[in-house]
């Protein structure tokens, strides 16, 4: 049968239009198999002649993958839940507009606005970060259910945590992003340096934090909400808390400017906003938060819900700040913490015991010894040089700004690790 009969034929049977010839949608995306199955089969459902490919990479590849194809043979659709990443996409003319979609869905959720006010991506889902724990694993080893990220520098959960690096999760670095515009650049990074402290292992992928919590390697985990609800909502021992602390912002879906099928990327991103879209998002497997309000009637008992004030959001999250510091922000992380890990945890490790001895009691060298660990070998105001930023974000192809950036992370490095060693040293003869 010729191809137009055989899309008429199929336009007719299942209400497609016409126009709608066989495309294959590449769609570049970070989300797990769970979620792509299901959109796959269901999309695929509905457009028999389409067939969708999923591409799954971490946020910071995916963007480079793009980056790397030539134009007329990039793939469609970029979908992620970093909303920082879409605004690197943006502002480097890689995505094409698509418009504000269906007026069903509002305009903001809080004062963050659910879709590009320039059109170029429209919000998909919502997100949030929080705290997921294994109860068995709490209960076998007499731990109190955490509740603040605050909670999680107390040395009673010293071994029992986990999280990845943001240089290899873009979920991770919203968290990461979160924690940091809400406590402060301070006291953000003081948290966080004590919490990686704790923590038994940075994981390489985001989704090692959820399996190793789920399968009880790890007692706690820091994660975008999804996999905690999706591993609760499908039985596994597991409770998911989001801190006050926290930001409901958008996972977003984008047009990438220069496809090879560019109608049919367009037919996907409104089938992910369709009723029938947004619904899959309940799937326990999934267990994501829709942007469509009207979906929350058919969640189950206890879903969250965005839109009624039952997560107390408390960060109002400033994308365009975390996308202008993102590569600072994944630098320090790794220089200060992924690379550094088994170092700090040392540290961390003798200042709790020297507190331990100490009985709580005061004293100047266990003082300067957290100083040592929890300060940031970068402050605020230098953490926001337009030179030091260009820097970071300038391409990998250029030499002399390659060897400057590599100059700077190693004068990190050595800091960092002078550091720790000298904290190990105080806290061993605090008194």
């Amino acid at each position: 049968m010729k191809r137009s009969i055989r899309c008429a034929l199929i336009a007719v049977m299942f209400g497609v239009p016409f126009c709608a010839l066989a495309d294959t949608v590449t769609v570049v995306t970070s989300f797990p198999k769970e979620l792509t199955s299901a959109y796959k089969k269901a999309f695929e459902t509905k457009y028999p002649n389409d067939k969708l490919e999923v591409l799954n990479k971490n946020t910071a590849a995916g963007i480079a993958y793009v980056r790397e194809q030539p134009l007329g043979s990039r793939p469609e659709v970029f979908w992620a839940s970093a909303p920082d990443a879409f605004e690197v996409l943006s502002s480097s003319k890689l995505l094409t507009k698509i418009g504000t979609g269906n007026p069903a869905i509002p305009q903001k959720i809080g004062n963050y606005p659910v879709n590009d006010p320039e059109g170029f991506y429209r919000g998909q889902a919502l997100a949030g970060y929080g705290l997921m724990w294994n109860t068995r694993y709490m209960k076998a080893n007499n731990l109190p259910e955490p509740k603040e990220w605050t909670d999680l520098v107390k040395p009673v959960y010293f071994g029992h945590l986990a999280i990845s690096s943001p240089s290899r999760s873009g979920t991770t670095h919203l968290t990461v992003e979160t924690i940091l515009q809400g406590e402060g650049w301070t006291k953000g990074w003081e948290h966080l340096l004590a919490i990686c402290g704790n923590s038994a292992a940075i994981t390489e992928r985001s989704f090692g934090v959820p399996d190793g919590v789920s399968n009880g390697q790890f007692g706690i985990g820091l994660v975008i909400d999804f996999f905690g609800l999706a591993a609760k909502n499908s039985g596994m021992p597991v409770e998911f808390v989001y801190p006050s602390v926290t930001a409901i912002v958008p996972a977003n879906i984008a047009l990438i400017d220069g496809s090879k099928s560019p109608d049919a990327g367009k037919r996907f991103i409104e089938f992910t906003l369709s009723e029938e879209g947004q619904t899959l998002l309940l799937d326990p497997k999934i267990s994501r938060l829709p942007v469509l309000p009207s979906i929350y009637a058919k969640a189950p008992a206890g879903f969250p819900n965005p839109f009624t004030g039952n997560i107390q959001a408390k960060v109002n999250f400033d994308s365009n700040l975390s996308e202008a510091r993102y590569y600072i922000v994944v630098s320090l992380f790794d220089q200060m913490i992924s690379f550094r890990h088994k170092e700090l945890v040392a540290a961390v490790k003798e200042i709790h015991e020297a507190d331990k001895r100490l009985g709580g009691r005061k004293s100047p060298q266990l003082d300067e010894a957290r100083k040592l660990v929890q300060q940031p070998v970068l402050d605020e105001k230098q953490a926001a040089d337009r030179k030091l930023i260009e820097l970071f974000k300038a391409d990998k192809a250029n030499a002399e700004a390659s060897q400057a950036k590599a100059r700077v992370e190693e004068e990190w490095a050595a800091k960092v690790k002078a550091n720790y060693a000298r904290a190990v040293e105080l806290a061993k003869s605090a008194k």
